[in-house]
This record gives structure tokens, sequence and C-alpha cells, in this order.
């Protein structure tokens, strides 16, 4: 289940758009930069990255969305326009629904509002963090923060993840990655082979990875403990 979905449902009971369930591919793109979209996606385990794409077409990775969040929500609630590109990170399934339906009940609902806004701010500090870790942190620490970020999303320890797309994620170079992910399998934290990348070490990695992994995360845990929670969680 996506808990944004269902701490808004829990929020407006009312709230039943009609829902498709979507299958994903890596690469699939969700959103383009100035270009009108008509609907949303919830990840259930797929994971979108949100890239801030430079007028040569080259993209760098800003935010990572899984299922505790949604594509375009900011650009839902007020009606502009986006200059971000939205893809599917991870292949997987999300559920989709009308934009229109979101944005009316933003208009209605009080406390649908105010847990969408909530999103927008822990998807603020993300962008935030990521900013600085990829100016101020070596890559391996990086590459470790990202695949700690993708796992909690992703729920399972193995998942598809070519070199030239992490390395589009981190904005450096594939020969870098590839060095960066030699000393994580190396230090017994990951098995990498043929696209598929397994967490062996998930303790070892957030010890390998900055700080920022932890800043993301403590704002996710805060957004999920408020006054407005997902249909069966603390129970």
């Amino acid at each position: 289940m996506n808990t944004l979905l269902a701490g808004l449902q829990q929020a407006s009971p009312e709230f039943r758009p009609e829902m498709e369930i979507v299958r994903l591919r890596a690469g699939d793109v969700l959103i383009e930069r100035g270009v009108e979209f008509t609907h949303v996606h919830f990840p259930l385990d797929a994971v979108l990255s949100m890239l801030t794409v430079v007028g040569d077409g080259r993209a760098v990775e800003f935010a990572t969305v899984g299922r505790e969040g949604m594509s375009g929500s900011s650009e839902t609630l007020t009606g502009a326009g986006t200059p971000m590109r939205v893809i599917a990170q991870v292949p997987g399934n999300t559920v989709r629904i009308a934009a229109k339906a979101l944005r009316d009940l933003a208009r209605t609902g009080q406390e649908a509002l105010r847990l969408l806004l909530r999103y927008n701010q822990s998807v603020l500090v993300q962008a935030a963090q990521i900013a600085a870790c990829n100016r101020l942190h070596p890559v391996e620490e990086r590459c470790a923060r990202w695949l700690l970020m993708t796992h909690d999303r992703v729920t399972r320890d193995e998942f598809m993840l070519t070199q030239e797309f992490l390395s589009q994620m981190l904005g450096v170079r594939r020969a870098r990655v590839n060095v960066a992910a030699g000393i994580l399998q190396r230090a017994g934290l990951i098995r990498y082979s043929r696209g598929r990348i397994r967490l062996t070490d998930r303790a070892g990695l957030e010890a390998a990875a900055c700080e920022c992994y932890g800043v993301v995360r403590a704002e996710y845990d805060r957004l999920a403990s408020g006054p407005v929670r997902p249909v069966g969680e603390g129970r």
C-alpha cells in the first residue's frame, strides 16, 4: 500500500477517485518538463526519480519517490507547469489517478491538504540535502546513501540497477560509479552482477553512507508519525 494515498483516504473518506494499477518499466517517463500532465502516480513497489534537466539534456536526480509519496505533488496543488522530469527508477506498480481529482480534494479537504503540504516539505528537505551531498561527499558515500534510500522504498534486498543508470542519478561518470560500487562490494556490503544489485549488509551500508541518508530518513519518519496516519499504522 502507498502510505500517502492511504493517509489521504483516511483524512477524507469520501475521496474515492477512479484508480488504475499501472506497471512501470525502468526509464518510463511519467512527467516531462514543460509538458502538462493529467495523471499522478502513487508507487506501490516501483521507485521514481525526480530529475533536474539542463540545456544539453543531462539530468541529475534531486529526489526519490517510493511508496511513501507520489509524482507531481507540488505541480498538482499549484496548477503550474514543471521544470523537472519524473521517471521510473526501479520497475514496479503504481496507482494512477487523475491530477484533477487530487487538486479538487486539496481544495475541499483541510486535513488532506495539510498532509500533501507536509509531504511536499519532506521532498524539499530531500532535495536540499541531496544538493549538498552531491557537492560535498565522496561518490562511494553518495552511492551507499542512494542504495539505502532505494532499499527503503522497494522493501526487498535485490533490485534491477545498471551502473549507467546509477551514474545518471548521481551525476558522475560511469567509471566513478564502477569504482564506488567496487569498494562497497569488496567490503561485503553489496553484490552486483548483470544489472542487479543485492544488499548483503544493511548495517554496514548505513555505516558507509554519509549523514545525508539519516537526515532524509528522519524527515520521512516525522511525516509518517504526524497526526494524519496511513490506514493500519500504529496498530
